[in-house]
């Protein structure tokens, strides 16, 4: 055996026990994970738990106890409560009329759109009331599955002291009841406070999370409490420690093996498919010639097999088998890795694949056919090919005929199906659509013909919708404006009548007020219609919008204070310019603002973002509102629209549509969000382009 022999033997010696260790330190990674899968709720985490009070393991023990036990003295209270509805709210009755209401709209003959909303939504209420009880009734059943099925959780609990009480309702399986604190841990949530014992409880990250609803439990005659005796806890912390000792060894196990993994794996493919270091010819061997795209879904195949063949296996079965099946498989991957691994190393990834020498035959033929000059072999096709289609067509002269006669047929029917279908587009059916098999100019006018009419039914609706709001428009500004109105018609009567000289300065201070509501109404009518014509005169200049936020904010410090609120600005470090009006910008700024002041929830934070978006500055406003936002974003942006529907409030409802209109003629962005009580503005505005000084 010659110098090269021995190099080359040597190196594959080395290559086969990389490989293997490749194959081992990948089974360890699987060993380990098979033996965390096998505790039971635990993960690799449980490693880190200091004690069994700090763990997942008891936050999993007694979760469902507290979240159960607050859930059937807060809420369900007992089975003939729920059954006479108790549990549902008016909120819920709410929502099962708002999901039947859009299929009386559009099917009941009992809808009228020149009616009001509130006279139409009588009227469905009255021809709907059956489906609503029957709605309420299936609320109710489900309730009741959900009452059973915490009562079974509660009976299902054999080593947990547990005892809840509303002052009516009593749920326990401890026959001493209120004798908890006599265990060795116990949670006792009575009389407005609670006491924990352990008190390290309290330091589980998890703790908190589960009693937020228990933390509200302030009702004087409520009452929750749950304790472990000595036997159970120390039986449960005997299986934790077990546990912790399993995952520790496991996660020694799993961070040697993924490092040697890593390590021997990228070395692998570092040496695979050299003879030596200095060696820069690739050799390739009977494997490497499988096409790449092939050898992908062969991989992809090979996944796919092992996980379905793995998830039918249960844990203790995975464990067990884990080298015998896993390993096989892993080791078929692997080389299919390693032979990608070689071409990508060639350069020959995309190449070497049967799809690439597919299309690159055939565009090679078309090349040497009409673009190489080649006249034999174009006289061959010529001479060959001609005679033949003569002769196949003389063989089947009827079948030709036929074909033909059955391709002018398909075309004839298409034709008249879309001379059809535009008759019933033109008479008004926006709905039909013009079906049209296959490929072609037919189809392709088919297609655009159906386009033309999905079109014109969208401007149909949009103009449905425009009709609807304005009569919404009209209703809304004739409720907000007649309500001051009315009582200042009443006020001037009773003041002809009155003489008491102190009954007259009250009746004059009300009527100062009514009309003084009755022009901020028409006031932002009339600003609402002039920044939606865009009559407004708009002076771009450059402004610093930190100061400017900064600026506005200090003039309405005293609503802040008042409110409670906290305002928190986030911005880069940089100063931001941006070009913009600045009265326009700040009143649409104010209406955001006094839309907060308005509607968020006192005493919580109001976030304002300024971030910079290239050529542009976006500014997000997010606050919590007080009320319930059960209405869209868009629903939100119109007109006369309010957060809280009962329209209790002072505003005109037209805030946030003036903001929209004077950013828009500022040549920017307005928007909003609405995610459950979180409402979110967005003004995006273009950024100055002049050199910032």
């Amino acid at each position: 055996m010659d110098i090269r022999s021995r190099k080359y033997s040597h190196s594959l010696t080395v290559k086969i026990i990389v490989f293997t260790l490749v194959v081992l330190f990948f089974s360890g990674i699987l060993k380990s994970i098979a033996n965390v899968s096998t505790l039971t709720d635990d993960d690799f985490g449980i490693v880190f738990e200091d004690n069994y009070f700090l763990s997942k393991s008891y936050m999993l023990e007694v979760e469902p106890i507290l979240s159960s036990l607050n859930q059937l003295v807060s809420e369900y209270k007992s089975e003939e409560n729920i059954s006479k509805g108790g549990t549902i709210s008016t909120e819920d009755m709410r929502s099962i009329e708002e999901s039947l209401y859009p299929d009386f709209t559009e099917r009941s003959k009992i809808y009228n759109p020149s009616l009001s909303e509130e006279e139409n939504f009588k009227n469905f209420k009255e021809a709907y009331a059956k489906k609503i009880d029957q709605a309420k009734n299936q609320m109710i059943t489900d309730e009741l599955k959900r009452y059973q099925g915490l009562m079974q959780t509660l009976a299902e609990k054999k080593d947990l002291l547990y005892y809840a009480n509303d002052g009516v309702n009593e749920f326990t399986n401890n026959t001493l009841k209120g004798q908890f604190k006599e265990n060795p841990s116990y949670i006792i949530y009575k009389n407005y406070k609670k006491e924990i014992y352990p008190s390290t409880i309290e330091k589980n990250k998890r703790f908190n999370w589960i009693t937020e609803d228990l933390d509200q439990l302030n009702a004087k005659n409520m009452e929750i409490s749950i304790a472990f005796t000595q036997d159970a806890l120390d039986q449960k912390i005997k299986e934790w420690k077990e546990n912790k000792s399993i995952a520790t060894n496991a996660f020694i196990l799993f961070i040697g093996s993924s490092i040697g993994f890593l390590l021997s794996f990228a070395y692998l493919a570092l040496i695979i498919g050299r003879k030596s270091f200095n060696d820069r010819e690739l050799h390739l061997n009977v494997i490497d010639k499988l096409f790449n795209d092939l050898n992908v879904l062969l991989l992809m195949a090979l996944i796919a097999s092992w996980v379905a063949l793995v998830d039918t296996l249960t844990i203790d079965v995975l464990s067990m088998l884990v080298f015998f099946l896993s390993i096989p498989f892993f080791i078929v991957a692997l080389t299919l890795v390693l032979s990608i691994i070689k071409h990508i190393k060639k350069r020959t990834l995309l190449k070497h694949t049967l799809i690439y020498l597919l299309l690159s035959n055939f565009f090679t033929f078309i090349k040497n056919v009409y673009n190489s000059g080649s006249n034999g072999v174009k006289t061959v096709l010529l001479v060959v090919g001609y005679p033949i289609a003569i002769a196949i067509t003389f063989f089947i002269f009827p079948i030709t005929i036929g074909f033909a006669a059955w391709f002018a047929y398909k075309q004839v029917k298409k034709f008249n199906a879309i001379k059809e279908g535009v008759e019933q587009i033109k008479a008004g059916d926006f709905h039909h659509r013009i079906e049209v098999d296959g490929k072609g100019e037919i189809a392709s006018l088919a297609s655009n013909i159906n386009t033309i009419t999905d079109g014109l039914k969208t401007a149909v609706n949009r103009e449905l919708k425009s009709e609807r709001m304005k009569t919404e428009l009209i209703t809304n500004v004739s409720h907000d404006i007649r309500t001051p109105l009315t009582s200042i018609i009443t006020y001037v009567d009773l003041l002809k009548k009155e003489e008491d000289p102190l009954k007259i300065q009250e009746y004059v201070e009300v009527l100062d007020r009514k009309s003084q509501r009755l022009k901020l109404l028409t006031d932002d009518l009339f600003e609402a219609a002039k920044a939606s014509s865009g009559t407004i005169p708009v002076h771009l200049e450059r402004i610093d919008i930190l100061s400017l936020l900064t600026q506005g904010l200090g003039e309405v410090n005293a609503k802040v204070e008042a409110l409670d609120l906290t305002f928190k600005i986030n911005h880069p470090k940089d100063k931001l310019y941006v070009a913009a009006d600045g009265k326009l910008l700040w009143r649409s700024v104010e209406n955001l603002l006094s839309n907060i002041f308005k509607y968020a929830l006192r005493g919580s934070r109001v976030y304002i973002d300024i971030d910079d978006m290239g050529n542009d500055i976006l500014l997000t406003f997010k606050n919590i509102s007080a009320y319930e936002l059960n209405i869209s974003a868009d629903e939100l942006m119109e007109r006369f629209k309010r957060g809280e529907e009962s329209r209790t409030s002072q505003g005109s409802g037209l805030g946030l549509s003036i903001a929209k209109s004077l950013i828009e003629i500022q040549k920017g962005q307005f928007s909003i969000q609405v995610d459950g009580d979180l409402f979110k503005a967005m003004i995006k505005i273009p950024k100055h382009n002049s050199l910032i000084s």
